[in-house]
């Protein structure tokens, strides 16, 4: 039986629990597999999303919109809410992808978390959907600021640091696993003069900063 912890991290129990068990088993693990529940999900996220910077943001133009819909639904964000949700820990990988770190793989928890908000709608609708996924992206939504959406963590947290006078982070590469086709970085960002010491993890070396860089952010409480 799934664990409820992944229920009580959403905030909803599904009634069909067929419908969770294969949202949350990959193509390497069997078949039916969430690869379409992905599909609804991504349209439903950005669906729901779009609904609330548009609510949010009464005077932003089209453009300015979608950019800040871009920033939030792009698979570092999706990573992020996977990672908070353990989503991981519930994921029926195959055992190839169980000995090569699939269950930390940024694009694999994105694609889960996509297939989980498809099934959310098929069980309950589109509001329903809606209420828990606007729960998981309030801190996210509330950063927000128009016109710094096309910034990528790294850029804010430097910008960050230099407005203040203080020493830029450094970045540091401190784990590397799986095959050369599927490998998995880990990278740490250190910021000295604040004692600040975050990690991030990703499929290559770039992602794997952003998402340490996007971790120091939220320690320091900066957009």
């Amino acid at each position: 039986m799934i664990d409820s912890r992944l229920e009580r991290g959403l905030g909803y129990t599904f009634r069909d629990r067929a419908l969770l068990q294969t949202a949350l088993t990959h193509r390497s693990y069997s078949s039916p597999h969430n690869e379409r529940l992905e599909f609804l999900g991504d349209a439903i996220l950005n669906a729901v999303i779009a609904r609330s910077l548009f609510e949010r943001f009464p005077t932003l133009p089209e453009g300015d919109l979608s950019r800040l819909r871009a920033q939030l639904v792009r698979q570092d964000g999706l990573h992020q809410q996977a990672l908070a949700l353990s989503l991981g820990d519930f994921l029926r990988l195959g055992e190839g992808e169980q000995k090569s770190g699939g269950q930390q793989r940024p694009s694999i928890l994105a694609d889960g978390l996509e297939a989980l908000f498809g099934a959310l709608w098929l069980d309950a609708g589109f509001e329903a959907a809606g209420e828990v996924i606007n729960r998981l992206y309030e801190s996210m939504l509330k950063q927000l600021i128009p016109g710094q959406g096309t910034k990528d963590a790294k850029t804010r947290l430097q910008e960050y640091l230099q407005g203040r006078r203080l020493a830029l982070p450094q970045y540091a590469l401190t784990g590397a696993e799986g095959e050369a086709h599927a490998q998995h970085f880990t990278v740490t960002c250190v910021i000295d003069a604040l004692r600040i010491r975050t990690e991030g993890s990703g499929s290559n070396r770039r992602a794997a900063e952003q998402i340490a860089a996007e971790r120091a952010l939220d320690t320091l409480g900066s957009p």
